[in-house]
């Protein structure tokens, strides 16, 4: 079976040539979404946490046009600018995933943009 991408004009919009999300067989693939303001493509205010809030919003917008929801979230990457902001990122994801949370890696790497954030999901079909 091929890929599929996702594409629909609800989506936040890609910063790069690549698909923001992909279909194959019964599982999606999310891109990394980052605290982006899906509207404006400026970075969401609020330091860490309002990037991250950003982030979980246009991963959860993203799976629903993809015919996923966070509840179907098998795993999760979480690239991060700062370890120190990890007690925050675990307060989001028990906000957001409050049940059967998914796998999670969470790497601290250098993101462009002045970005703090970028999740990128596995799920299934709803």
């Amino acid at each position: 079976m091929m890929p599929e991408p996702i594409v629909s004009p609800e989506m936040p919009r890609a910063l790069g040539p690549y698909s923001q999300a992909v279909r194959v067989a019964e599982t999606i693939y999310v891109a990394g979404q980052a605290g982006l303001d899906p509207t404006t493509g400026t970075v969401a205010e609020g330091g860490f946490n309002g990037q991250a809030r950003q982030a979980f919003l246009n991963l959860a917008h993203v799976l629903r046009v993809s015919g996923s929801g966070m509840d179907r979230v098998a795993k999760t990457t979480v690239f991060m600018a700062d370890a120190a902001d990890f007690p925050a990122l675990s307060a989001l994801f028990a906000e957001f995933f409050p049940t059967r949370p998914p796998v999670r890696s969470t790497p601290i790497v250098s993101l462009p943009r002045g970005l703090l954030i970028s999740i990128e999901a596995i799920a299934v079909v709803a």
